[in-house]
């Protein structure tokens, strides 16, 4: 495949346009064929080393698949679990590469793993814009939801469901019954199929799980927060705060659950080089945990790039774009320094990093921990934050809009990015008049760009080439 295929960005430290080019030319080793034994789809994604295919991986690929200009399709990553429901509802968290069969642990009997489904289908309509895909999927949907209901929601109207359930393998969460970001999950997921409702026009269905919606906010507001400590809590049996600091605290930032000055409280944590605003942002496990190991351990503090993406997301939600673009940027620095080290040692992009220096994690006796080249997670980082965070792009195909955020101008930008069948190009550039935007584009769309706190406009961009001068808006 060549560059071309691709959205070639634009950005001041050509280190980071390698990387993102980089990484695009890796994603080429990680594509797989569906076999008559185990029934997947033809062509699909995934690490060459796993024996299952995992959901949370799978949905978590597509948040980067969906800027490969339709090179690499993103909804078969879902569709292979789909098409693996049982009559219950349930679908399970890892399948079988070898002959397609669920796969369970003792940990996690049920196979059951974060509930993200819908909020990956919603961010796929708005990158792909294919509205048929909601309503083929929602009866699906539907069905996985009121099976979590069913099997997994306790009297008190919150989900006890294993630790593992989390991915947060040996977080130290002992004694965790009803836990905040499985719960904060659940809320998201009932979020999105109110929007997923909403973008069928079916009133019903949307205000159903809207209801859901805020009577699981209501739930985690007032028994998981903690005033005290300015963060959500895991809950014991009898709905007791378990007050260690972990990554999942951040999770209902990303469902919308804090009100702003919640919000706030939970931010400054993100800033304090104390708790989770580490060199290398965010560690899962709070710096100034007893458990806390700087090697990473695992959930012991380790730098996961999927973790550090729901938070940057979650900043996003409450319009925290500056530090969602400082975080981001750090953390690709660091992750540089993998890809091209010093001295004779070969590069990787790797499963985790370590949180107070330098360097992938390290979990002593652990075999095969980080995974190396494991795009599934870094791609979300070098892929997806790049050009949402970085550059600073935000595109809706069914409304036609590309927002730009922006916290200072910078010679950077975009060229061939698709929307549906709209190639667009969008570069800033510091010309003898000042600073210039040049934007090509096949087909009309609507332009706002957003300097933080110094101007914002929307503009319709006619199809062909025109420029425009910042100090003239």
């Amino acid at each position: 495949m060549t560059k071309k295929d691709f959205p070639t960005i634009h950005f001041y430290d050509q280190d980071f346009v390698d990387l993102y080019d980089q990484t695009w030319a890796m994603l080429q080793d990680f594509w797989q064929k569906g076999t008559t034994e185990n029934g997947f789809q033809k062509q699909f994604f995934n690490y060459a080393q796993n024996r299952t295919i995992n959901q949370f991986e799978s949905i978590m690929s597509t948040f980067f698949l969906v800027y490969s200009n339709r090179n690499y399709p993103a909804a078969p990553q879902l569709d292979n679990f789909y098409e693996r429901q049982e009559p219950s509802g349930a679908i399970r968290g890892d399948y079988a590469v070898a002959d397609g069969a669920p796969h369970f642990s003792r940990d996690n009997p049920e196979g059951l793993n974060p509930p993200l489904f819908a909020w990956a289908e919603y961010n796929m309509y708005h990158k792909i814009g294919n509205k048929k895909r909601i309503k083929e999927v929602m009866p699906v949907l539907e069905k996985y939801f009121s099976w979590i209901e069913t099997r997994f929601r306790r009297g008190n109207g919150l989900y006890e469901v294993p630790t593992a359930a989390t991915k947060m393998d040996n977080a130290p969460r002992k004694g965790a019954v009803y836990l905040v970001d499985f719960n904060s999950q659940m809320a998201l997921n009932a979020l999105y199929m109110s929007e997923l409702g909403d973008i069928l026009n079916d009133k019903e269905v949307s205000f159903k799980y809207k209801k859901h919606y805020f009577s699981l906010k209501t739930r985690i507001n007032s028994l998981m927060w903690s005033d005290e400590d300015g963060l959500y809590f895991d809950l014991d049996k009898e709905q007791r705060q378990l007050r260690v600091k972990t990554i999942a605290s951040f999770w209902p930032l990303l469902a919308e659950l804090p009100n702003e000055a919640k919000a706030d409280r939970l931010q400054q944590h993100l800033k304090n080089p104390d708790t989770f605003g580490t060199e290398h942002p965010f560690p899962t496990l709070a710096a100034d945990e007893p458990g806390f190991e700087k090697t990473g351990m695992g959930f012991r503090g380790s730098v996961y790039p999927p973790f550090v993406f729901m938070v940057i997301k979650g900043l996003e939600k409450y319009g925290a774009f500056d530090l969602a673009r400082s975080s981001a940027i750090r953390h690709l620095y660091y992750m540089l320094d993998t890809l091209h080290p010093e001295g004779k040692e070969k590069g990787s992009l790797w499963e985790a990093y370590a949180p107070r220096g330098e360097g992938q994690a390290r979990w002593p006796g652990k075999e095969g921990f980080p995974r190396p080249q494991f795009l599934t997670y870094s791609a979300l980082s070098t892929i997806a934050l790049m050009i949402e965070n970085v550059v600073g792009l935000y595109i809706s195909l069914p409304k036609k809009t590309v927002d730009w955020i922006i916290p200072t101008l910078e010679i950077m930008g975009i060229e061939n990015l698709s929307l549906k069948r709209n190639f667009i190009t969008i570069l800033s550039n510091k010309s003898g008049r000042g600073w210039e935007i040049r934007l090509e584009s096949e087909k009309l769309y609507y332009f706002t760009i957003d300097i933080l706190g110094k101007k914002k406009k929307t503009l319709p961009i006619p199809s062909g080439k025109c420029s425009m001068l910042i100090d003239k808006l």
